[in-house]
């Protein structure tokens, strides 16, 4: 029989409304029938294109023994992570804090009130090698809850306090320019000469890392900061995370070499390497990162992009119930679609074997499957022509097969990233129509997302839920800035004003600093987070500092300098003690550091205007916000720089306001 998470949106929930578990969605339904019954909550948060997350339902959620149990034991609680990123991020703090590490599923085992007193993650049905498995551990939980429960609730208790004590920021310094150069050090000491990236296994692509590099090498002309940057974003594209026959990268790589990933791809993994792929087109005029971003931009509005407008959350790793099966492919199957001549070609650039790349999850042996990655010898025969042919052959072959599941809901956030990324790539590359998209994205969520001005953090089939968190706010107000700087259209800096006030008055701490998550009216769940840590999605603190230090300098009104100052004082404690785990506050932090303007006095309609953008698409500039004065169109067309509120003259040459711009005295 269904249970009641037929009634839900999530498509994550939607996968389990028919296990025999009797899931509730998390409301007060569950927490009383709970505390009615007396028995512990068992909540599960995971999201719907994760492999283990599948793993797990089918060996203990869809299972008759685990269900039966699990419904005489606990109130089962289902969490989609993505539709209620609050409930995870206190939870996955929570099992972290308890296991030293975390993942998806997220496992947790809690009182009525919410209250967690076990946390885990992955749980096969049952135990072998040392982990314990689901049958074991219910029967355990059954025993301890029956005779043990106040020690239970006071361990529970405990947990709380520790939670609540690591909310506490203390920090209340200014932080100093050398940060900038102890981030560089650290990730310097962790970068992976060999491979690229940072570590050694698993890798995940971490953009903003690359994109404070990038910075950094810009600030002071260290060379291996950039070299850090093209090891990396050529070694990703070379290897099995991105997708070559289809586009877009995987979610990270499970290995060091980046060739056998975990297959989802994300919306937010596209956006934060779409940036980052532009900015290094920025920084060296290449063009295989300019086909990069391209590429990605193909695979998201193909596959990813909503007909109403905004984009789809991801794609799944599985298809068919196997990991990876929609990807990887054998000798036998590339030598069906291609010529001879073509199959050996393939065989040669990709790496292909008879025995394969791929290894079978449960034994750890080659199957006879490849994942295509570009070897090192095929980069000295590689033929554009040639391979463009084969890739196009390969595609349609492949779109005969059965494609992974498809998670349309639509994130404010993600979609938010998207915004950005479209908008700067649509600067960068001279390429018009990313803007358009990026307003189209704007549009869907302003039209589609909001109801008597309040925001929702999810829509999916018509229907808008989920208040706004904190991440939503501030990644759309990083794509309204970049639209506005693409554009130039008052609108979006606007709208990112507009944003930015509904931060203030419903985010912001007053007592302390810094954002919470979640609003001032929202559902409280044990504590009110607050983070700065930058993982695989930067944080909306991070962001908001960069969002508030750019807009001080394009409205010309210190007070929002001051607020990011504010937040980099809150948090200045944990950024100090590791810059490198907050890589997107370092790229704000570096902008704050020493920003400029260039003021533009002129009619875009007229060339003579025009050719001062023209000048600017093709730099790396990040320290520069551009405003545009068309009150000043009939006059003279020009530009001024100004840097610490002094302003420079005007100068009627687009290369003598480059030559300013890359001045020494601007290095003082």
């Amino acid at each position: 029989m269904p249970n009641r998470l037929t009634l839900e949106k999530s498509p994550y929930l939607l996968q389990h409304a028919s296990n025999p578990v009797n899931w509730y969605p998390w409301g007060d339904e569950a927490f009383q029938l709970a505390r009615k019954e007396n028995k512990p909550i068992f909540l599960s948060i995971g999201y719907s294109t994760c492999h283990w997350c599948h793993v797990m339902a089918h060996e203990s959620f869809e299972d008759e023994e685990v269900a039966k149990l699990m419904n005489e034991v606990f109130v089962s609680i289902k969490v989609d992570r993505e539709e209620r990123p609050d409930i995870d991020a206190i939870y996955m703090k929570v099992c972290q804090m308890l296991t030293g590490t975390g993942g998806w599923p997220l496992t947790i085992l809690m009182t009525p009130e919410k209250k967690p007193f076990f946390a885990g993650t992955y749980f096969p049905k049952r135990s072998s090698r040392g982990m314990i498995g689901m049958l074991d551990l219910i029967s355990e939980i059954k025993k301890v809850w029956m005779t043990q429960q106040e020690d239970l609730l006071r361990s529970s208790d405990e947990i709380i306090r520790h939670l609540k004590s690591s909310e506490e920021f203390l920090g209340d310094e200014v932080l100093k320019e050398d940060l900038l150069d102890q981030a560089y050090h650290e990730l310097s000491e962790r970068f992976d000469p060999v491979y690229g990236g940072f570590g050694l296994q698993p890798k995940f692509p971490m953009p903003h890392q690359l994109s404070f590099l990038l910075r950094y090498w810009k600030r002071t002309k260290t060379q291996s900061a950039l070299n850090m940057v093209e090891k990396t974003l050529n070694s990703m594209r070379r290897g099995g995370i991105w997708d070559h026959i289809g586009f877009g990268f995987h979610r990270y790589s499970v290995d060091r070499e980046w060739l056998v990933p975990h297959f989802e791809k994300m919306l937010y993994d596209q956006a934060l390497l779409a940036i980052s792929y532009t900015e290094a087109f920025q920084a060296t005029g290449k063009n295989e990162y300019k086909k990069t971003v391209e590429e990605i931009f193909d695979y998201v509005f193909r596959v990813l992009q909503n007909p109403e407008g905004g984009f789809y959350s991801s794609e799944d790793a599985d298809s068919e119930g196997v990991e990876g099966k929609y990807y990887v492919w054998t000798k036998s199957e590339i030598d069906q679609v291609l010529d001879p001549s073509a199959a050996e070609y393939s065989h040669l650039i990709f790496g292909i074997t008879e025995e394969g790349n791929f290894e079978d999850q449960g034994s750890h042996q080659a199957i006879g499957s490849s994942i295509l990655h570009l070897t090192e010898d095929s980069l000295k025969t590689f033929d554009d022509a040639r391979f463009e042919k084969i890739r196009q052959q390969l595609f349609e072959a492949r779109s005969r097969r059965v494609r992974p599941h498809l998670d349309d809901k639509i994130l404010m956030d993600w979609n938010g990233l998207m915004a950005a990324a479209l908008a700067k790539a649509s600067f960068a590359l001279n390429e018009p129509r990313y803007a358009v998209k990026a307003e189209e994205t704007v549009r869907f969520i302003w039209d589609k997302m909001r109801s008597s001005g309040q925001f929702f953090h999810r829509y999916r089939e018509g229907e808008p839920a989920v208040p706004a968190n904190l991440n939503d706010y501030a990644f759309l107000t990083w794509g309204l800035i970049e639209l506005y700087e693409s554009t130039f259209k008052e609108e979006y800096l606007d709208k990112a004003l507009e944003l930015s006030r509904i931060l203030m008055t419903h985010f912001w701490d007053e007592k302390q600093g810094g954002f919470y998550l979640t609003s001032h009216n929202s559902e409280e769940i044990l504590t009110r987070t607050k983070e700065i840590y930058d993982g695989a999605i930067p944080s909306g603190n991070s962001v908001t500092a960069y969002n508030f230090w750019r807009l001080s300098e394009l409205v010309e009104d210190s007070s929002w300098k001051e607020k990011g100052d504010q937040i980099a004082r809150f948090f200045s404690k944990q950024i100090k003690e590791s810059p490198l785990n907050y890589a997107q506050f370092m790229i704000g932090f570096d902008f704050a550091v020493d920003p400029k303007r260039v003021v533009l006095k002129g009619d875009l309609q007229k060339e003579s205007a025009r050719s001062f953008l023209d000048a600017l698409k093709g730099k790396f500039l990040p320290d520069l916000t551009v405003l545009l004065d068309e009150a000043n169109g009939n006059h003279a067309t020009g530009a001024y720089l100004c840097r610490s509120r002094t302003c420079s003259p005007p100068v009627n040459d687009p290369q003598k306001m480059l030559d300013l711009l890359e001045s020494a005295n601007l290095k003082d």
